[in-house]
């Protein structure tokens, strides 16, 4: 395209704002993809860095089917959503949590009553 020096200022001013069309768009995937966590696969000594484990344990938590794993050939990958939902899975409850369950709990019928 081919602008007269008169057409200069609208022409840049066009591209200036498809520009900035073009950063705000850059700038919401960029958001976007910072909410969705990331699914990495893990080797076996990075899952085992990540749990902060040995891998002879991680080895064994494998072999006890204790720990989501995905096997390809003899090859054990770990996904890092996977391995952060197993961990969150254990997670004990709090003193005041637990009183706050047995409150509004039923009691348990296995008692006899007095």
């Amino acid at each position: 395209m081919k602008y007269t020096f008169e057409e200069l200022p609208q022409a840049i001013s066009t591209l200036h704002e498809k520009v900035d069309r073009i950063k705000d768009l850059l700038l919401e995937n960029r958001s976007q993809n910072s909410q969705r966590p990331r699914d990495d696969l893990l080797t076996i000594g990075q899952a085992a860095e990540f749990l902060s484990l040995s891998v002879p344990t991680l080895y064994t938590k494998v072999s006890r089917k204790e720990i989501p794993v995905n096997k390809r050939g003899k090859r054990l990958y770990f996904s890092t959503v996977e391995l952060s939902d197993w961990v969150r899975s254990g997670r004990k409850k709090t003193t005041e949590e637990i009183q706050q369950g047995t409150i509004h709990s039923p009691t348990d019928s296995t008692i006899p009553p007095t």
